[in-house]
């Protein structure tokens, strides 16, 4: 049995479909099971991490864990609550989901400070391991989606820092080799990126000519960034989080590609061109 937390989110669904897919036994932990279309054959199982004895019941029987925590401000703390549980259920090994960047500093600032935290956890853990670091998503883009049907500019917190966009797709395909394969993957640090370094401006021009309308971008630097984002009411810490990270890519330390896609799955990453076709209509609101 394979747990996979966050689920019913980005990379999580895409795990458990290509699980189920493959003929692996999934359990799918999600808050609300109710909530989400998860795939057939799946094993769901309501969970929280904040609640040690629904996550104890979600590890029994299993052998291996795909990690994946999103809480609303910045924390290691789901991480280490799903760790405890796995050692007490004597599960065998984990892949984390970190980020690209994780623990590199940036003027007085660490990038990624809890996926670092979490990090070293899973490597304390005694459990086999495996971590996952991915560029930008190319799933950010759907936050754009409201602002282009209107016709308007979409925010560029990043300036002209290039990024490795990947699909999640990609993210999820990887982390199913090492979820399926623990021992070909044990010990590595895969830093996943899509096939192209692209600026915030370049993602618009795909996008564009992929809907069949322009696509406009507003620079957003970081002081600006940070004030409409705590307007908007997202917590403190979560702000810090994100203008650190978008300052760091803005300053050029994202423009990096690897192989480590290529590497696992013996075929390229796939283009943001091709993501934003699978999209389109998310931009357009029709088929």
């Amino acid at each position: 049995m394979i747990l996979v937390t966050g689920a019913s989110g980005t990379v999580g669904r895409h795990v458990v479909q290509l699980l189920t897919e493959g003929g692996q036994r999934a359990r799918a932990m999600t808050r609300n099971p109710s909530g989400y279309a998860l795939p057939r054959g799946a094993d769901v199982v309501r969970a929280d991490f904040d609640d040690p004895e629904s996550l104890r019941r979600a590890v029994t029987g299993v052998r291996t864990v795909f990690l994946l925590t999103a809480p609303a401000a910045p924390t290691p703390d789901h991480d280490l609550a799903l760790l405890a549980a796995a050692r007490s259920a004597d599960v065998a090994s984990v892949v984390k989901l970190s980020a690209i960047g994780t623990g590199e500093r940036f003027g007085t600032a660490t990038v990624g400070a809890w996926h670092q935290a979490a990090e070293d956890a899973v490597r304390a853990s005694g459990l086999a391991w495996t971590m996952l670091r991915p560029s930008s998503f190319a799933s950010n883009c759907l936050h754009w989606a409201g602002a282009i049907r209107a016709g308007q500019p979409v925010p560029d917190l990043t300036g002209d820092g290039e990024q490795g966009v990947i699909d999640p797709r990609d993210i999820a395909e990887v982390a199913v080799a090492a979820l399926t394969d623990p021992a070909a993957h044990a010990g590595r640090t895969y830093t996943l990126t899509g096939p192209e370094l692209l600026r915030v401006a370049d993602q618009a021009t795909q996008l564009a000519q992929v809907i069949g309308r322009p696509v406009g971008t507003a620079d957003l630097p970081p002081d600006a960034a940070r004030r409409q984002l705590l307007a908007s009411g997202m917590p403190p810490a979560a702000v810090e989080a994100t203008v650190v990270g978008s300052a760091w890519a803005r300053a050029g330390h994202n423009a990096t590609l690897t192989a480590d896609v290529q590497t696992v799955l013996g075929r390229p990453p796939a283009t943001f061109r091709s993501w934003a076709r699978r999209h389109r209509e998310a931009f357009t609101g029709t088929r």
